[in-house]
């Protein structure tokens, strides 16, 4: 094959990925004990370079305050409702930026709290209730001290205080979709990160989608859970073939595709998700 002046760049890329697969293929005949090892790598470099990257149209976007970076830790949980609540008062031309190290330093005083650290965004609520929040200028790592008192605007606030202004007690409603049980009642998240115990309204998955794509289109804070990982809901996206997509905020820092955004379609967020928190304001 000859490369004319006349190709595209991918098909240019194309060919050289080919190009490359047949000197492998021909390494292989020469050198067999490394047939195994080669074939892999052919496979997997052809299979990156015939891949595209998808584009999306952001259909929404909320404000959110700066990535965070939850690091090793497992507490995904804490960063996805505290990003809810902060988008939910930028929405309000509020500007919060709270600190998960408060919560998780408030964990070793829960005793049933599990050594994973493990928890559901519902748990974070019960937390801030209880021991309060501070800004994150106040504390950035979880080795800081938790502060005693939250100076914000000129005034001084205990942190239970300040939590009290950004989060009023049952201002935030937890939901669920679980088949097997009543729908529109209220019932335990049989999981075992609700080590508190919370109860969840129960609700049909498709009003339960319904209320979250709403909720996100009119500017409100939502946080998303499925089995494994919790972030916060900031807009709504789609991509070149029309499919939808939630445009979620990570807590794995800025060094990923789309700058620590992920997209989950809709598709994933009916099949998946386990719970989801919003203001009652935004569900009714």
């Amino acid at each position: 094959m000859h490369i004319s002046s006349t190709m595209k760049r991918e098909e240019i890329f194309l060919y050289n990925c080919l190009a490359y697969m047949h000197g492998s293929l021909y390494l292989c005949t020469k050198f067999k004990k490394m047939k195994k090892i080669v074939l892999i790598g052919v496979v997997f470099l052809l299979c990156g370079c015939v891949a595209e990257e998808k584009h999306y149209t952001h259909e929404v976007l909320n404000r959110m305050t700066p990535i965070k970076n939850q690091g090793k830790s497992q507490t995904c949980w804490i960063y996805a409702m505290l990003a809810a609540i902060e988008t939910e008062h930028l929405a309000w031309g509020d500007s919060v930026n709270l600190s998960p190290y408060y919560i998780e330093k408030m964990l070793e005083q829960e005793p049933q709290c599990p050594k994973s650290k493990r928890g559901e965004p519902a748990t974070t609520l019960r937390l801030l209730e209880k021991y309060g929040i501070c800004g994150y200028d106040a504390m950035r790592k979880i080795e800081t001290p938790a502060p005693k008192w939250v100076f914000m605007y000129g005034a001084t606030y205990t942190p239970q205080e300040f939590a009290r202004s950004v989060c009023k007690p049952g201002e935030y409603m937890q939901l669920m979709s679980d088949d097997s049980k009543p729908y529109y009642q209220e019932s335990e998240l049989e999981v075992e990160d609700n080590w508190l115990h919370d109860r969840y309204l129960n609700i049909p998955m498709d009003s339960l989608f319904a209320k979250t794509e709403r909720a996100v289109r009119q500017h409100h804070g939502v946080c998303w859970e499925d089995e494994g990982h919790g972030m916060a809901i900031v807009g709504i996206a789609h991509d070149d073939q029309g499919e939808k997509y939630f445009i979620m905020k990570n807590s794995w820092g800025t060094k990923r595709p789309h700058g620590g955004l992920e997209y989950i379609s809709f598709k994933h967020f009916k099949k998946h998700t386990i719970a989801v928190e919003m203001t009652k304001e935004a569900y009714y």
